[in-house]
């Protein structure tokens, strides 16, 4: 208990011994790990909406008007037995006419009959599938007159959800490394202004971790007071910023979201303090060997 209250009691002293160099630890902390904060919301909403885009791809098996009962039973019957399918949906040709009258209803006004086929509306478990299950159909069953899957639009769907996937990825990990580097290299300043402190409690016998336990008490309380700001920031985007450039927009329900804000704010906290402690531990080390 007595070794906790002196690295606490030392751990303080050096930061009120030193307030600049403590104020641009957590300035370098804070400016960090909002820039975190605010990748991990726009990468996770960019996922979800690439996978939200994916889950929008279907395959479109239409059925000849020849067809009988028996043709169009065993059609279903091989689609449902596909695990990479997971819902099929049979859309006669009075349900294909309703949706045709909602969507584009200057061309069916004058229609002397009902000219739509029968069809069922295959949703893949993965948007991936969409073009091995149409591939899988191919040469078409009796009754099946063609397998339609957009292959275009699905391919460009599926080359931007790849892209916003790897690149949120890809930034996250560059933006922590940076944060990384640039949390340490401010903590070598006020390791090295106090390097004949250091070498001199070697000295005396102090062991590593009585040396490094200040350091690493003092980068994490660092980290935590500008991860805390940083998380009131986005707050304050949330609420004010983020209203703002949305209003005037659909506001109905949306399966496209970012991640929920009280999880970006634990990790940024979380890695702002594991980022507070590391770098002072790594950086003290090249100064305990005396």
């Amino acid at each position: 208990m007595n070794r906790i209250k002196v690295v606490l009691s030392e751990a303080w002293r050096s930061i009120t011994a030193s307030i600049s160099t403590t104020i641009a630890a957590t300035m370098t902390v804070l400016i960090g790990m909002f820039l975190v904060g605010l990748l991990i919301a726009l990468g996770t909403w960019a996922i979800s909406w690439s996978d939200d885009a994916k889950r929008k791809l279907l395959v479109k098996v239409y059925v000849t008007d020849a067809a009988t009962d028996q043709q169009v039973n065993s059609i279903r019957e091989r689609l449902e037995s596909d695990n990479r399918i997971a819902s099929v949906a049979f859309v006669s040709k009075e349900d294909a006419l309703k949706v045709m009258e909602k969507k584009y209803p200057d061309l069916v006004e004058n229609l002397p009959g009902n000219p739509l086929p029968r069809s069922f509306e295959v949703k893949p478990t993965r948007g991936e599938h969409v073009e091995a299950i149409s591939q899988s159909l191919s040469p078409p069953p009796p009754g099946v007159d063609k397998v339609k899957y957009g292959k275009k639009t699905a391919d460009k769907v599926l080359q931007v959800a790849r892209i916003f996937t790897v690149l949120s990825v890809l930034g996250i990990v560059v933006l922590l490394i940076a944060a990384t580097i640039l949390i340490g290299n401010t903590i070598r300043l006020s390791i090295f202004a106090r390097r004949r402190e250091i070498e001199v409690m070697k000295l005396v016998g102090a062991s590593n971790w009585f040396v490094r336990g200040p350091f690493v008490v003092e980068g994490m309380i660092c980290a935590l007071g500008g991860s805390l700001v940083a998380v009131l920031l986005l707050l304050l985007g949330k609420e004010l910023v983020l209203p703002a450039i949305t209003s005037g927009r659909d506001s109905g329900e949306s399966s496209v979201h970012a991640i929920a804000f009280a999880w970006n704010a634990a990790i940024i906290i979380g890695v702002g303090l594991v980022l507070g402690a590391a770098g002072s531990g790594i950086t003290l080390r090249r100064f305990l060997n005396v």
